[in-house]
């Protein structure tokens, strides 16, 4: 009866788990952009179509994280402003009790981009933090925010595109906006974010294998090792080498199943990322993917607790974008203070259709000392490997004393059959 109620409970956590990530799903789907304009007098200088979901980490009893949307009634903050000769444009956006997002541009002869985004949230607001332990404003920034669009163009973006802000995440999807407008609305050309550009357009990464690659590469397969350290505002607060690949099941255009290994090259990529006392984010953005992994600490361990990913598929596929995630997992757990090692391949099943493969590894996300590993926590396939040889040794050694006992037992009984004259 004990354990009938046990599966009981178990099942009911996972429909709970299903319904929360179809929820989530269905907010992604169903939101729809909200616009903002800012004016200067009847010129309109900055137009922004957006839709935005943050999910913010705050201190309650115990680490919390709540996700919500960017509300319909949000508006133009008074802060908002054109710009002259020594400010630059600026779109700031209220909502609720007194939370702003701050977004801020500039530009050069050929492009214009985001140089930085500002969240401005209140923890005094029990609706969306309740039971906070710390009261007043709290501010998160990022100079890193990968929106940028070719002068007279409007910056576009329908997949989700993801921005870390310290212990704020904010996912931009379904947006279309533009600065240094000259004729009060959209310009009629587009520069696509990197997650919209189909792979016909895209330029293929050289590392990129081929769908028909066997499940162990040979050596000439293995991806390179990359050194992915994030460096917060006091030095090195994630260390990070390893060799990843992506190993993703589709579905063709045509109904028939494949499958796609594609190795990420390091020299590609730009990381990114967020640190606090209890989670790190490291995040790997390049061309065609953004490759999120979150980590979790507590009194005595940490783990791999998330994984995201969001990657251009062959031309082949169904669908242009796979976007797969999962915040349930409990991979590396690690001793705190140290480093987790693994040189031997390990295939990580984050989804159905999506399994990331590391090799030759080390990460430390919590309690860095500077740009060195901790002591290293041995992975169980390094560990067998080690087994193997030691094994085989003792095996040996034993072999050898049993033929030695058998010489000296031989050469007694020799001995004993001549008699004494």
């Amino acid at each position: 009866m004990v354990k009938l109620e046990a599966a009981g409970k178990r099942r009911l956590g996972e429909c709970a788990r299903g319904l929360t990530l179809l929820a989530l799903i269905s907010l992604f789907q169903t939101a729809s952009s909200i616009r903002f304009e800012v004016k200067n007098g009847s010129n309109t200088c900055i137009i922004a179509d957006l839709s935005i979901n943050f999910t913010v980490e705050y201190n309650a009893l115990k680490q919390e994280k709540i996700t919500f949307p960017l509300p319909s009634d949000a508006k133009v903050g008074v802060q908002s402003t054109c710009g002259n000769a020594t400010v630059s444009p600026s779109l700031t956006i209220q909502f609720g009790a007194n939370h702003f997002l701050s977004i801020n541009f500039t530009k050069d002869s050929q492009r214009y981009e985001v140089v930085e985004l500002i969240f401005v949230y209140n923890l005094s607001d029990t609706s969306l933090f309740p039971n906070a332990t710390e009261n007043g404003t709290k501010m998160a920034t990022s100079n890193s925010t990968s929106i940028f669009a070719k002068t007279d163009t409007a910056y576009k973006c329908s997949n989700p595109h993801l921005i870390v802000m310290e212990a704020v995440n904010a996912t931009f999807h379904d947006i279309k906006l533009e600065a240094y407008l000259t004729k009060n609305n959209y310009s009629e050309n587009v520069t696509p974010c990197p997650e919209d550009i189909s792979p016909t357009t895209a330029k293929t990464p050289t590392t990129r294998q081929p769908t028909t690659a066997a499940p162990t590469p040979t050596p000439s397969d293995i991806p390179k090792q990359g050194d992915y350290t994030f460096n917060g505002s006091s030095g090195p607060c994630i260390l990070a080498k390893m060799g990843l690949q992506l190993n993703i099941s589709y579905s063709k255009s045509d109904g028939k199943e494949a499958k796609s290994v594609i190795n990420i090259d390091p020299s590609g990529v730009n990381v990114k990322g967020s640190c606090s006392n209890s989670s790190a984010t490291l995040l790997l953005v390049s061309a065609t993917s953004n490759l999120s992994l979150h980590f979790v600490l507590n009194s005595t361990k940490y783990y791999l607790e998330g994984v995201a990913l969001n990657t251009i598929l062959p031309a082949d596929a169904k669908d242009h974008v796979l976007n797969a995630s999962n915040s349930s997992l409990t991979y590396f757990e690690t001793a705190t203070r140290k480093s987790f090692k693994c040189k031997s391949k390990q295939a990580l099943e984050i989804t159905n259709n999506f399994t990331l493969n590391t090799y030759d590894l080390q990460i430390q996300p919590f309690d860095v000392n500077g740009d060195k590993f901790g002591p290293a926590v041995e992975c169980v396939q390094d560990e067998n490997g080690m087994l193997v040889p030691i094994v085989v040794g003792a095996a040996l050694a034993g072999l050898v004393l049993i033929v030695l006992i058998a010489y000296l037992i031989g050469r007694k009984r020799s001995h004993a059959g001549y008699q004494t004259i």
